[in-house]
């Protein structure tokens, strides 16, 4: 909203739509993925998403396509979830586990709890059979229920994961965490004991996918992650807002890293700009702590945005330490499946996901 004080209609019209859809159909390779977010992307209204098809299958060029929408699902309802499953949508619901985890801080204007609605929600998806991911906010409250939040997410039906921790810069000083804050021992804590639960179903035939653990295993057999916060510097995608303008990064939308607009500029330009390297580099800058760790190709410092202090300077990831506690436990473990996976007896399913049910 700071961004934009003169306009309260941040839908995105249709000729700047069909600008952002045609520019990436004709400037990408054989594959483009586009993520629907917002704020909450059912507010753009179904009619928006129709047209969304409509200039793909225009633009389309034979390519394969891809569409994700991250929805906190209050608006979701049997007309949605049939688009959704018609056109192929992956659906990253904002679902934070058992009713008293979610409600913590998912609440309505009313302070009453959104569970109940986003729970009933999950399972009409899931009834129709659409792709799910639970994308799980950790807090200084939910981190302290690991067990509790994966045996609730598996027995709902939901096996792909990603949990997101939060941290939030405190409002009176800015050099510190706010109150609600993931608290780094909590967080290498829920890593750990999720893992080992992680693991136990992978080893009894039951697989779930949770993002941060497939993406360490791309690591562990020396391939490059497809999740940027693993890498050594950033700036792999843009974000589009709704008037055109484009960011460098959904976290930093913001004055400063800007990198132009559809209308004036090309996408792929601005994805390859000095702007965009230079804002790739930020994640470079690393403390001599980090410089010297055992485990720097398998972090890199983390995201910026875990920075307390201003991201440009070499100030310490708020989860370094739950990083290192993390990776130090369970390093034998990676490297055994990377010396299975290197003799062939465990295989890559594409380039975002491993398949490694069934092995044992």
């Amino acid at each position: 909203m700071s961004l934009y004080p003169d306009n309260s209609n941040h839908k995105m019209n249709d000729e700047t739509l069909e600008e952002l859809i045609s520019q990436g159909m004709k400037q990408s390779g054989t594959h483009i993925n586009f993520l629907w977010q917002g704020g909450e992307p059912a507010l753009a209204g179904l009619a928006f998403y129709q047209k969304v098809i409509e200039f793909e299958k225009q633009y389309g060029q034979g390519k394969v396509v891809g569409n994700g929408f991250q929805t906190n699902a209050t608006l979701i309802d049997e007309k949605w979830a049939d688009f959704l499953k018609e056109n192929n949508f992956l659906v990253g619901l904002s679902l934070d586990g058992p009713k008293h985890i979610h409600d913590k801080y998912r609440t309505y204007k009313n302070d009453k709890g959104s569970w109940e609605k986003i729970h009933n929600v999950a399972q009409m998806l899931i009834r129709k059979g659409i792709e799910v991911n639970a994308m799980v906010s950790l807090t200084d409250y939910s981190a302290k229920y690991p067990q509790e939040i994966y045996s609730f997410l598996t027995k709902l039906g939901i096996r792909w994961m990603q949990f997101i921790p939060v941290v939030e810069r405190d409002k009176e000083d800015p050099n510190k965490a706010a109150d609600f804050s993931l608290n780094p021992n909590d967080y290498s804590n829920f890593l750990l004991q999720t893992f080992m639960l992680w693991y136990k179903d992978l080893s009894e035939g039951e697989q779930s996918y949770i993002r941060y653990f497939e993406n360490l295993f791309y690591r562990y057999v020396d391939l490059d992650s497809p999740e940027c916060t693993l890498e050594s510097s950033c700036g792999s995608y843009v974000v589009v807002e709704h008037n055109g303008d484009v960011y460098a990064c959904d976290y930093f939308v913001e004055s400063k890293w800007k990198l132009g607009n559809i209308k004036e500029n090309r996408l792929i330009d601005m994805l390859n700009s000095d702007k965009q390297l230079r804002f790739g580099k930020i994640k470079e800058k690393l403390s001599d702590e980090c410089q010297s760790c055992q485990f720097l190709s398998f972090c890199y410092g983390g995201c910026p945005k875990d920075r307390i202090r201003d991201p440009n300077d070499n100030g310490q990831n708020h989860f370094c330490k739950s990083f290192k506690q993390f990776l130090s436990l369970t390093e034998s473990y990676f490297k055994d499946l990377a010396e299975q996976w290197k003799s062939d007896r465990i295989n890559l399913k594409n380039q975002s996901t491993l398949d490694m049910s069934g092995y044992f």
